[in-house]
């Protein structure tokens, strides 16, 4: 398969442009090559201004919520043909918007991040807030397309609902929404009206069903608590754990797969979580002790959670179970977590990360996880309609 930004990179078409680029150490292609050094390679394109998501455009700042500074840390080319630090603006900061003055001089904006299939993941709303500032600012933007790593085909979750957005979630689509970045780039544009000028340069020989392990790409960390494509494939589900104060494993090597707290007898709790009979996955009882966030250097009992069978395994139900299955154990020392949490100040960090304060109650409440996910029936056939007209690519 080739990616979006090999086929922009061998075009040449960006000669004689002054070119902004939002990325970050991800941005690499089947050769471990990223994609400003292979712009730089056109001594007739200068590379005016680096853009960096959460993180950081090197990733080198591994917890969430950590704001990252501005730098001049990264060669660019500049008008004189020259080789020269410059500037790297970053987009978790002050700011999560390019500004008028960060824009200045650019003829075009190229987009070149890896998103991994989930609602919450930030970076596909740093993309959002790009196109929103060029479009004030009349100019055109390049989004290279990259895979969907948990693949295009499955849907789930509750659709976000009005009054709850947030920069973990600023359009009403599913927590799984099966699209990859540059089909969500014009899904954002053109349906939920941002209207910016905008092209997306597609993949080829990429297929809907596809995981990441398929497409013979290397797997580069697209954040620092996203080390496998097995973090990415329970990661839809197991998010939620950052709305309560459990730990989702951050602070370990398994992050999104280790789950628990200091409270929790992990055999109980696997038992119970074994008894349901979830599709396509299995625990295991476990201790871990994280060296960060939520109970640092405190031991933990949980569980690790095992993908047995990726196509009938379903990450947003599982991630549902487990809290359910944890509330209704001690709802005493079961904590939600309170905010601030993601530039968000008053509503509570669980009920954005779902998409609504729906789900809490309806565990507040006691449903069961499979009752709940029944409720998202509707939603998931909806998006499927809304989405259709923006893929870009077959089964």
């Amino acid at each position: 398969m080739k990616l979006g930004s090999n086929i922009l990179v061998e075009s040449k078409r960006l000669s004689g442009t002054q070119v902004g680029l939002l990325c970050n150490h991800a941005s690499v292609d089947e050769n471990f090559r990223h994609i400003a050094d292979r712009l730089l390679l056109d001594e007739n394109m200068t590379l005016g201004a680096v853009f960096g998501p959460q993180h950081g455009v090197n990733a080198t700042v591994q917890d969430n919520m950590i704001e990252t500074p501005h730098g001049h840390n990264n060669v660019h080319r500049t008008p004189d043909g020259l080789l020269r630090q410059g500037p790297v603006y970053s987009l978790y900061s002050e700011t999560r918007e390019p500004t008028a003055e960060m824009l200045h001089g650019l003829d075009v904006l190229i987009i070149d991040l890896q998103d991994v299939g989930t609602r919450v993941y930030t970076y596909i709303y740093t993309m959002a807030n790009c196109l929103r500032a060029c479009q004030r600012h009349k100019i055109p933007v390049i989004v290279c397309d990259r895979p969907n790593p948990i693949g295009g085909v499955n849907i789930e979750g509750e659709t976000l609902l009005p009054g709850f957005e947030s920069f973990v979630g600023q359009f009403p689509i599913p927590m799984r929404h099966g699209m990859t970045v540059g089909e969500l780039a014009t899904l954002f544009n053109n349906h939920f009206g941002i209207n910016a000028k905008l092209e997306v340069i597609s993949m080829q020989g990429w297929h809907r069903a596809d995981y990441w392990d398929a497409t013979g790409l290397p797997w580069i960390m697209p954040s620092p608590n996203m080390p496998t494509l097995d973090s990415a494939i329970v990661y839809p589900g197991t998010v939620l754990f950052e709305g309560t104060m459990l730990s989702e494993g951050r602070g370990t090597t398994r992050p999104f797969e280790l789950v628990g707290a200091p409270w929790i007898e992990a055999e109980r709790f696997t038992a119970a979580m074994n008894a349901l009979t979830l599709p396509g996955v299995q625990f295991r009882p476990t201790a871990f002790l994280p060296t960060f966030q939520k109970h640092a250097q405190a031991t933990c009992g949980g569980c690790q959670i095992h993908v047995v069978d990726r196509e009938l395994f379903r990450p947003v139900l599982t991630g549902v179970a487990l809290i359910s299955v944890l509330h209704q154990f001690d709802k005493e020392k079961f904590t939600w977590r309170q905010p601030p949490y993601e530039y968000e100040y008053n509503k509570k960090p669980f009920d954005i990360l779902s998409g609504s304060d729906r789900l809490r109650r309806q565990i507040e409440g006691g449903r069961s996880a499979i009752d709940i996910a029944a409720d998202w029936e509707s939603d998931e056939t909806a998006f499927n309609k809304v989405r259709k007209p923006f893929l870009l690519y077959e089964n």
